[in-house]
């Protein structure tokens, strides 16, 4: 009796310490494959809603004025890809001895509001004055017109800069 005790113990000893069967793993997935693919994708959606319009698209050429000369000039906005209401400007002015220059970067803020982030240089009576930095345009008119707000000039003046569309 006691060899027997002895056998079914050792038996149960071998059975529960020997290695259980182990289920293959070949339908798991590699979460990094996964998370790759979600941030692919969201990437994809980020970038097609950074490159639409929020605002009015102002691609183009448009009339540039200045309140203290006779004639007026020509902006260009050129949308820069990839960029939601960012535009590259360039325009002049030219009226005699008088001149104006604007070249830079505009970025549209609102619907009333741009910022132009560049030099606008003009030349009254051979007396020159630069506007360096940020400077707002801002529309009154529902954005038929948009007008510089440092309206004074490099003598004391107000003057008005204003971009027709």
């Amino acid at each position: 009796m006691k060899n027997f005790l002895t056998a079914i113990a050792l038996t149960a000893l071998a059975v529960s310490c020997s290695k259980k069967e182990t289920t293959p793993t070949v339908d798991k997935v590699d979460s990094t494959k996964i998370v790759d693919s979600i941030n692919a994708a969201r990437t994809k959606i980020n970038d097609s809603i950074r490159s639409k319009n929020h605002f009015k698209d102002f691609s183009g050429t448009h009339k540039l004025t200045h309140s203290l000369m006779n004639s007026s000039g020509t902006v260009k906005f050129k949308k820069i890809d990839g960029e939601a209401d960012h535009y590259d400007v360039s325009g002049t002015i030219t009226s005699g001895k008088n001149s104006l220059t604007i070249k830079g970067f505009m970025a549209t803020v609102s619907d009333k509001h741009m910022n132009f982030t560049g030099d606008i240089s003009e030349s009254e009576n051979g007396k020159p004055y630069v506007r360096k930095g940020t400077k707002t345009f801002m529309s009154k008119d529902g954005g038929k017109t948009y007008r510089l707000q440092d309206m004074v000039n490099g003598s004391g003046f107000v003057e008005y800069i204003d971009i027709h569309f």
